[in-house]
């Protein structure tokens, strides 16, 4: 028998799907949802969280810890669709956006960037 780990099964799990996901649960009472709590209190707070996600990330990155990057990462990515939902903010927006700049090297993107 083949077995198969767990990340490999759940790799059809998309960013759109995390944001349809999300959209689903921002109508919902904050009592029941922490994603519609998150929402309740607006982008500030959202943010805010993704901050202290994004801090853990790099922490569990420079300690060589991957297992606990992989769940930091996951946290980054949940509360960074939440704060663009809570901005009003479409993620096609980001992902047109992260469309553009691969159409270049990220070199010459970024120089573009500094005229801008």
């Amino acid at each position: 028998m083949i077995r198969f780990p767990l990340a490999r099964l759940m790799t059809k799990f998309s960013l759109d799907d995390l944001a349809a996901l999300v959209d689903s649960r921002a109508g919902t009472p904050p009592e029941t949802s922490y994603t519609a709590k998150l929402l309740s209190e607006g982008p500030a707070k959202a943010a805010k969280k993704l901050g202290e996600e994004a801090v853990e990330a790099v922490i569990a990155a420079v300690q060589g810890d991957p297992k606990a990057l992989v769940s930091e990462a996951a946290d980054v990515l949940y509360h960074l669709v939440v704060t663009l939902k809570a901005a009003g903010v479409p993620l096609d927006d980001v992902m047109a956006e992260l469309g553009r700049r691969t159409a270049q090297s990220g070199l010459a993107e970024k120089a573009a960037r500094r005229h801008t």
